[in-house]
């Protein structure tokens, strides 16, 4: 059944009815298919970007929809519980646009971002490495100013859209000053020099693609700098802290799917000449799903509600990362269970949603990331 939603404006109501339809009709009849094959959806991310949902939550006068983040990570969860690969892929744009749209320059806001709201880029988030992942401050990407321009060299690993981005939001090492050495910048998806590694073989999300991308003396001109030398680091964990969301209501998508799926099954599915539905058992497994699920939606608007009023949402952004995504994991697990046997096999989508909840638990900070970020900010 669809998620009961208390949207502030009809015209969000109207833009989540739309978002719906178009998850229902244009996402979910291609996701197993699509996630078999390893095949990335390109044009569901041209049609994402035709209704204005590669943008929504920046602003008008640069082609953005404006919406609050409440009504933005709705309009996510609804894409992502018909495709999470999709999903995943909207969340990781908004937050690879989110340097750009917040920290950058009037000019460089006027030049780039009616592409990457408007719907014609896909953005990439080109930060970690494969030992400066949790620790994002010992990456080891160097970008080395010239008279001219910057020339970064270096490797970044587990990039989602790599390769088939249209730009990257860089964060490079500008001097040896740890985490104060690290700037951002604006890189273009095609630059010379610039490569991406196979992709990785991943358990889920097959329809994402996911590798390593190879920067060899790519030069950058200075006007490509977001912000100023060593702004990078706080520049890439404000931008966490809302990616953290976009994951977050993915998480819930996902695990209103699985609880979709588990609830139907059990409502057709006869033993004993009864609905399984109709046991205590099975019962009360399907009313902690349900429990779980919109506990976990209740923590995302909680500090997507305080991120839209100014307030801080650091300790509630992580707190939601962690409960919406450890639901995912728990609730496609159970999904798997009440299927039985059938739940094992790939002539049902739970398995596959059980494979794709695991890394949410991983990226954007793992789940053990999150519990440090909540209790050092208990300890202020």
């Amino acid at each position: 059944m669809p998620a009961e939603r208390l949207l502030p404006t009809t015209e969000a109501e109207d833009l989540l009815a739309l978002v719906r339809e178009i998850a229902r009709d244009e996402l979910a009849p291609h996701a197993a298919e699509a996630e078999e094959h390893e095949r990335f959806p390109r044009d569901k991310f041209r049609l994402l970007g035709k209704i204005g949902l590669l943008g929504l939550p920046y602003p008008e006068r640069f082609g953005g929809g404006e919406q609050p983040y409440e009504v933005y990570l709705q309009a996510l969860e609804e894409v992502a519980s018909a495709w999470m690969s999709v999903g995943v892929g909207l969340s990781v744009h908004i937050m690879s646009s989110y340097a750009l749209a917040t920290f950058g320059s009037e000019a460089q806001q006027e030049r780039w971002l009616p592409d990457v709201v408007g719907g014609d880029y896909l953005g990439g988030y080109a930060l970690s490495e494969t030992h400066a992942g949790s620790d994002a401050g010992a990456l080891s990407t160097r970008a080395v100013r010239s008279d001219d321009d910057y020339s970064v060299t270096g490797t970044k690993a587990w990039i989602t859209h790599a390769g088939v981005a249209d730009f990257y939001t860089l964060m490079a090492r500008t001097s040896d000053d740890g985490g104060k050495g690290i700037s951002c910048f604006f890189a273009p998806g095609q630059a010379d020099g610039l490569t991406a590694a196979k992709p990785e073989r991943k358990m889920g999300l097959t329809g994402s693609i996911t590798a390593q991308l190879l920067f060899d003396n790519v030069r950058l001109s200075p006007d490509r700098l977001i912000g100023e030398e060593g702004d990078g680091l706080k520049i890439a964990l404000s931008a966490l802290d809302s990616g953290r969301l976009g994951i977050a209501a993915c998480g819930v998508g996902l695990a209103q799917a699985a609880m979709d799926e588990a609830v139907a099954y059990a409502k057709q599915r006869t033993q004993f000449g009864r609905p399984i539905i109709d046991f205590q058992g099975l019962e009360f497994l399907l009313a902690d799903m349900a429990a779980a699920v919109e506990s976990a939606r209740a923590t995302y608007l909680e500090a997507a509600r305080r991120r839209d009023r100014g307030l801080p949402f650091r300790r509630q952004a992580a707190i939601a990362k962690l409960i919406c995504t450890d639901t995912a994991m728990k609730v496609t697990t159970d999904a798997v269970q009440v299927l039985g046997g059938a739940g094992y096999t790939r002539d049902f989508p739970v398995e596959r949603y059980m494979r794709e909840a695991k890394v949410l638990q991983i990226f954007e900070g793992t789940n053990q990331i999150q519990r440090l970020v909540i209790g050092r900010d208990l300890r202020h």
